[in-house]
């Protein structure tokens, strides 16, 4: 399970101020070292999950070579491994969810978005994200989630944000659900032994959720925004702006492959993680647009504020490019 976000930020901030006391400017600002060929090795921490099937996909494809970059890729237990891992000086870019990245910028910590990473298909019913309940549960919609447990697999995140808008809409009351912590692919088996009410998780989980006799009864993701953009790439500050624009470059030539090929999509997926072939082949897979969706990021940020989950309103301009 991944540490509470707040204590890996303070530890974030601790590693950036001492790497910032003693690590050569040069050896910050670059953020590479020259790799076979005269390109630039580059080091990116990213999630093992289906959602970073584009990064995967545009190594085998040569988009990161073709920028002359030779691209390493490290795999993270979640977002704000990510974060600590950039600002720490481990990786050049990773991989995070926009409630991470707005806490991590809140927090000072010196990052930059340079690239979407995946999007909402924006679709209730074809969303890689949802909300689940037993079969056999009262819980009929989101309204019925207040007074109710539910799992998400860190709290005070993008879960619970998103979780919460879907409520809302629905007209329930969502201060009045409880949030407990839970790694995604526990979430089935607590959901079928009744130690939650309902369980947020994302693919594959959806689909083996709903394999196990579980129901959707909310798609929180496009409940709480159209066409959210959920996670994006990014970088430091110290970053060389050269390399930023050919990750950037390499990355947004991913995504428009791995979009426009789902079946590569799928099948890269079996190279980096251990998600059975049969459920592959079934699950739903999100969007991976080029394009930042600003005004759903805000609509995340306001939630989060209103939420407490934010302390102050967020200034987007210094974290989207």
């Amino acid at each position: 399970m991944e540490y509470p976000l707040g204590v890996l930020m303070r530890r974030s901030v601790r590693i950036w101020l001492a790497a910032a006391l003693v690590i050569p400017a040069a050896a910050c600002g670059s953020g590479s070292s020259e790799g076979a060929g005269g390109k630039d090795k580059v080091t990116a921490g990213v999630i093992a999950i289906v959602d970073t099937a584009p990064i995967h996909l545009g190594k085998a494809k040569g988009f990161f070579d073709k920028q002359n970059i030779e691209l390493a890729i490290t795999p993270v237990q979640g977002g704000a491994a990510g974060i600590s891992g950039a600002v720490g000086g481990q990786f050049q870019f990773a991989f995070g969810n926009v409630t991470s990245l707005l806490t991590a910028k809140e927090q000072g910590l010196p990052i930059k978005v340079v690239a979407n990473g995946v999007s909402s298909t924006g679709e209730e019913g074809k969303d890689f994200s949802a909300v689940l309940v037993k079969e056999d549960s009262p819980i009929k919609t989101a309204k019925d989630l207040a007074g109710k447990k539910v799992s998400v697999n860190q709290l005070k995140n993008i879960g619970d944000t998103t979780i919460r808008a879907s409520v809302r809409k629905a007209g329930g009351d969502p201060s009045q659900v409880t949030f407990v912590e839970l790694p995604f692919p526990d979430a089935p088996a607590a959901l079928q032994a009744g130690r939650v009410d309902a369980i947020w998780v994302v693919e594959p989980f959806v689909s083996q959720a709903i394999s196990q006799g579980a129901r959707p009864v909310a798609w929180n993701y496009a409940d709480a925004a159209p066409n959210l953009t959920v996670a994006t790439y990014f970088t430091t500050t110290k970053t060389d702006p050269d390399l930023v624009k050919r990750f950037t470059a390499a990355m947004n030539e991913s995504l428009r492959y791995a979009d426009a090929h789902p079946d590569e999509a799928r099948d890269i997926l079996k190279s980096y993680t251990k998600i059975d072939p049969a459920v592959i082949a079934k699950i739903v897979l999100p969007k991976w647009t080029t394009d930042i969706n600003r005004e759903s990021i805000q609509a995340i940020a306001d939630a989060a504020l209103g939420d407490g989950v934010l302390k102050q309103k967020a200034d987007l301009g210094t974290l989207l490019p």
